[in-house]
């Protein structure tokens, strides 16, 4: 099965820039990884079973080159996270305060809640898009729950 590019673009831009996002903290990465992952999309003559399976390999390619591009020497010098959430206006002071808590867990647990509660993604589909048992993506949604509480409880009594 092979799908118009404009119709995966229009649907699953936002979903992978933010997977993208949620490794690289950087909005200009993001955008490339999101550019990049279509390309190579473009590029395959790789067949796929169904919708589903485009849009998992999509984001799993978008996660492999976003991680790849984290590892990269030069983007350690990039702008900080906190910079560039400075300039994002938020409704409420406490999206501000998940958002920054989410993106502070360790990248394990932060990719596993980001496709969870962002993009509403099931166990069973992040286990397949991760290549992780089922098993291990319940066991780190509830480890970065745990961490999520502690950190929120924190700066929650900080405020008091």
């Amino acid at each position: 099965m092979r799908l118009q590019t404009e119709y995966l673009v229009e649907r699953y831009q936002e979903n992978i820039f933010r997977a993208a996002f949620s490794i690289v903290k950087n909005c200009a990465d993001a955008e490339d990884m999101v550019q990049d992952t279509f390309l190579q999309y473009l590029r395959s003559d790789r067949e796929f079973d169904s919708e589903e399976h485009i849009k998992a390999w999509l984001l799993r390619t978008a996660i492999n080159k976003a991680k790849n591009l984290r590892m990269a020497f030069w983007h350690r010098n990039k702008v900080s996270l906190e910079d560039y959430l400075a300039t994002i206006p938020f409704e409420n002071p406490m999206d501000h305060e998940l958002i920054d808590a989410v993106l502070s867990l360790p990248q394990k647990y932060r990719l596993v809640v980001h496709l969870y509660y962002y993009e509403d993604y099931s166990v069973k589909e992040i286990a397949a898009v991760l290549t992780l048992s089922e098993s291990a993506v319940k066991n780190r949604l509830l480890r970065g729950r745990q961490m999520l509480k502690n950190m929120l409880k924190e700066e929650w009594n900080d405020d008091e």
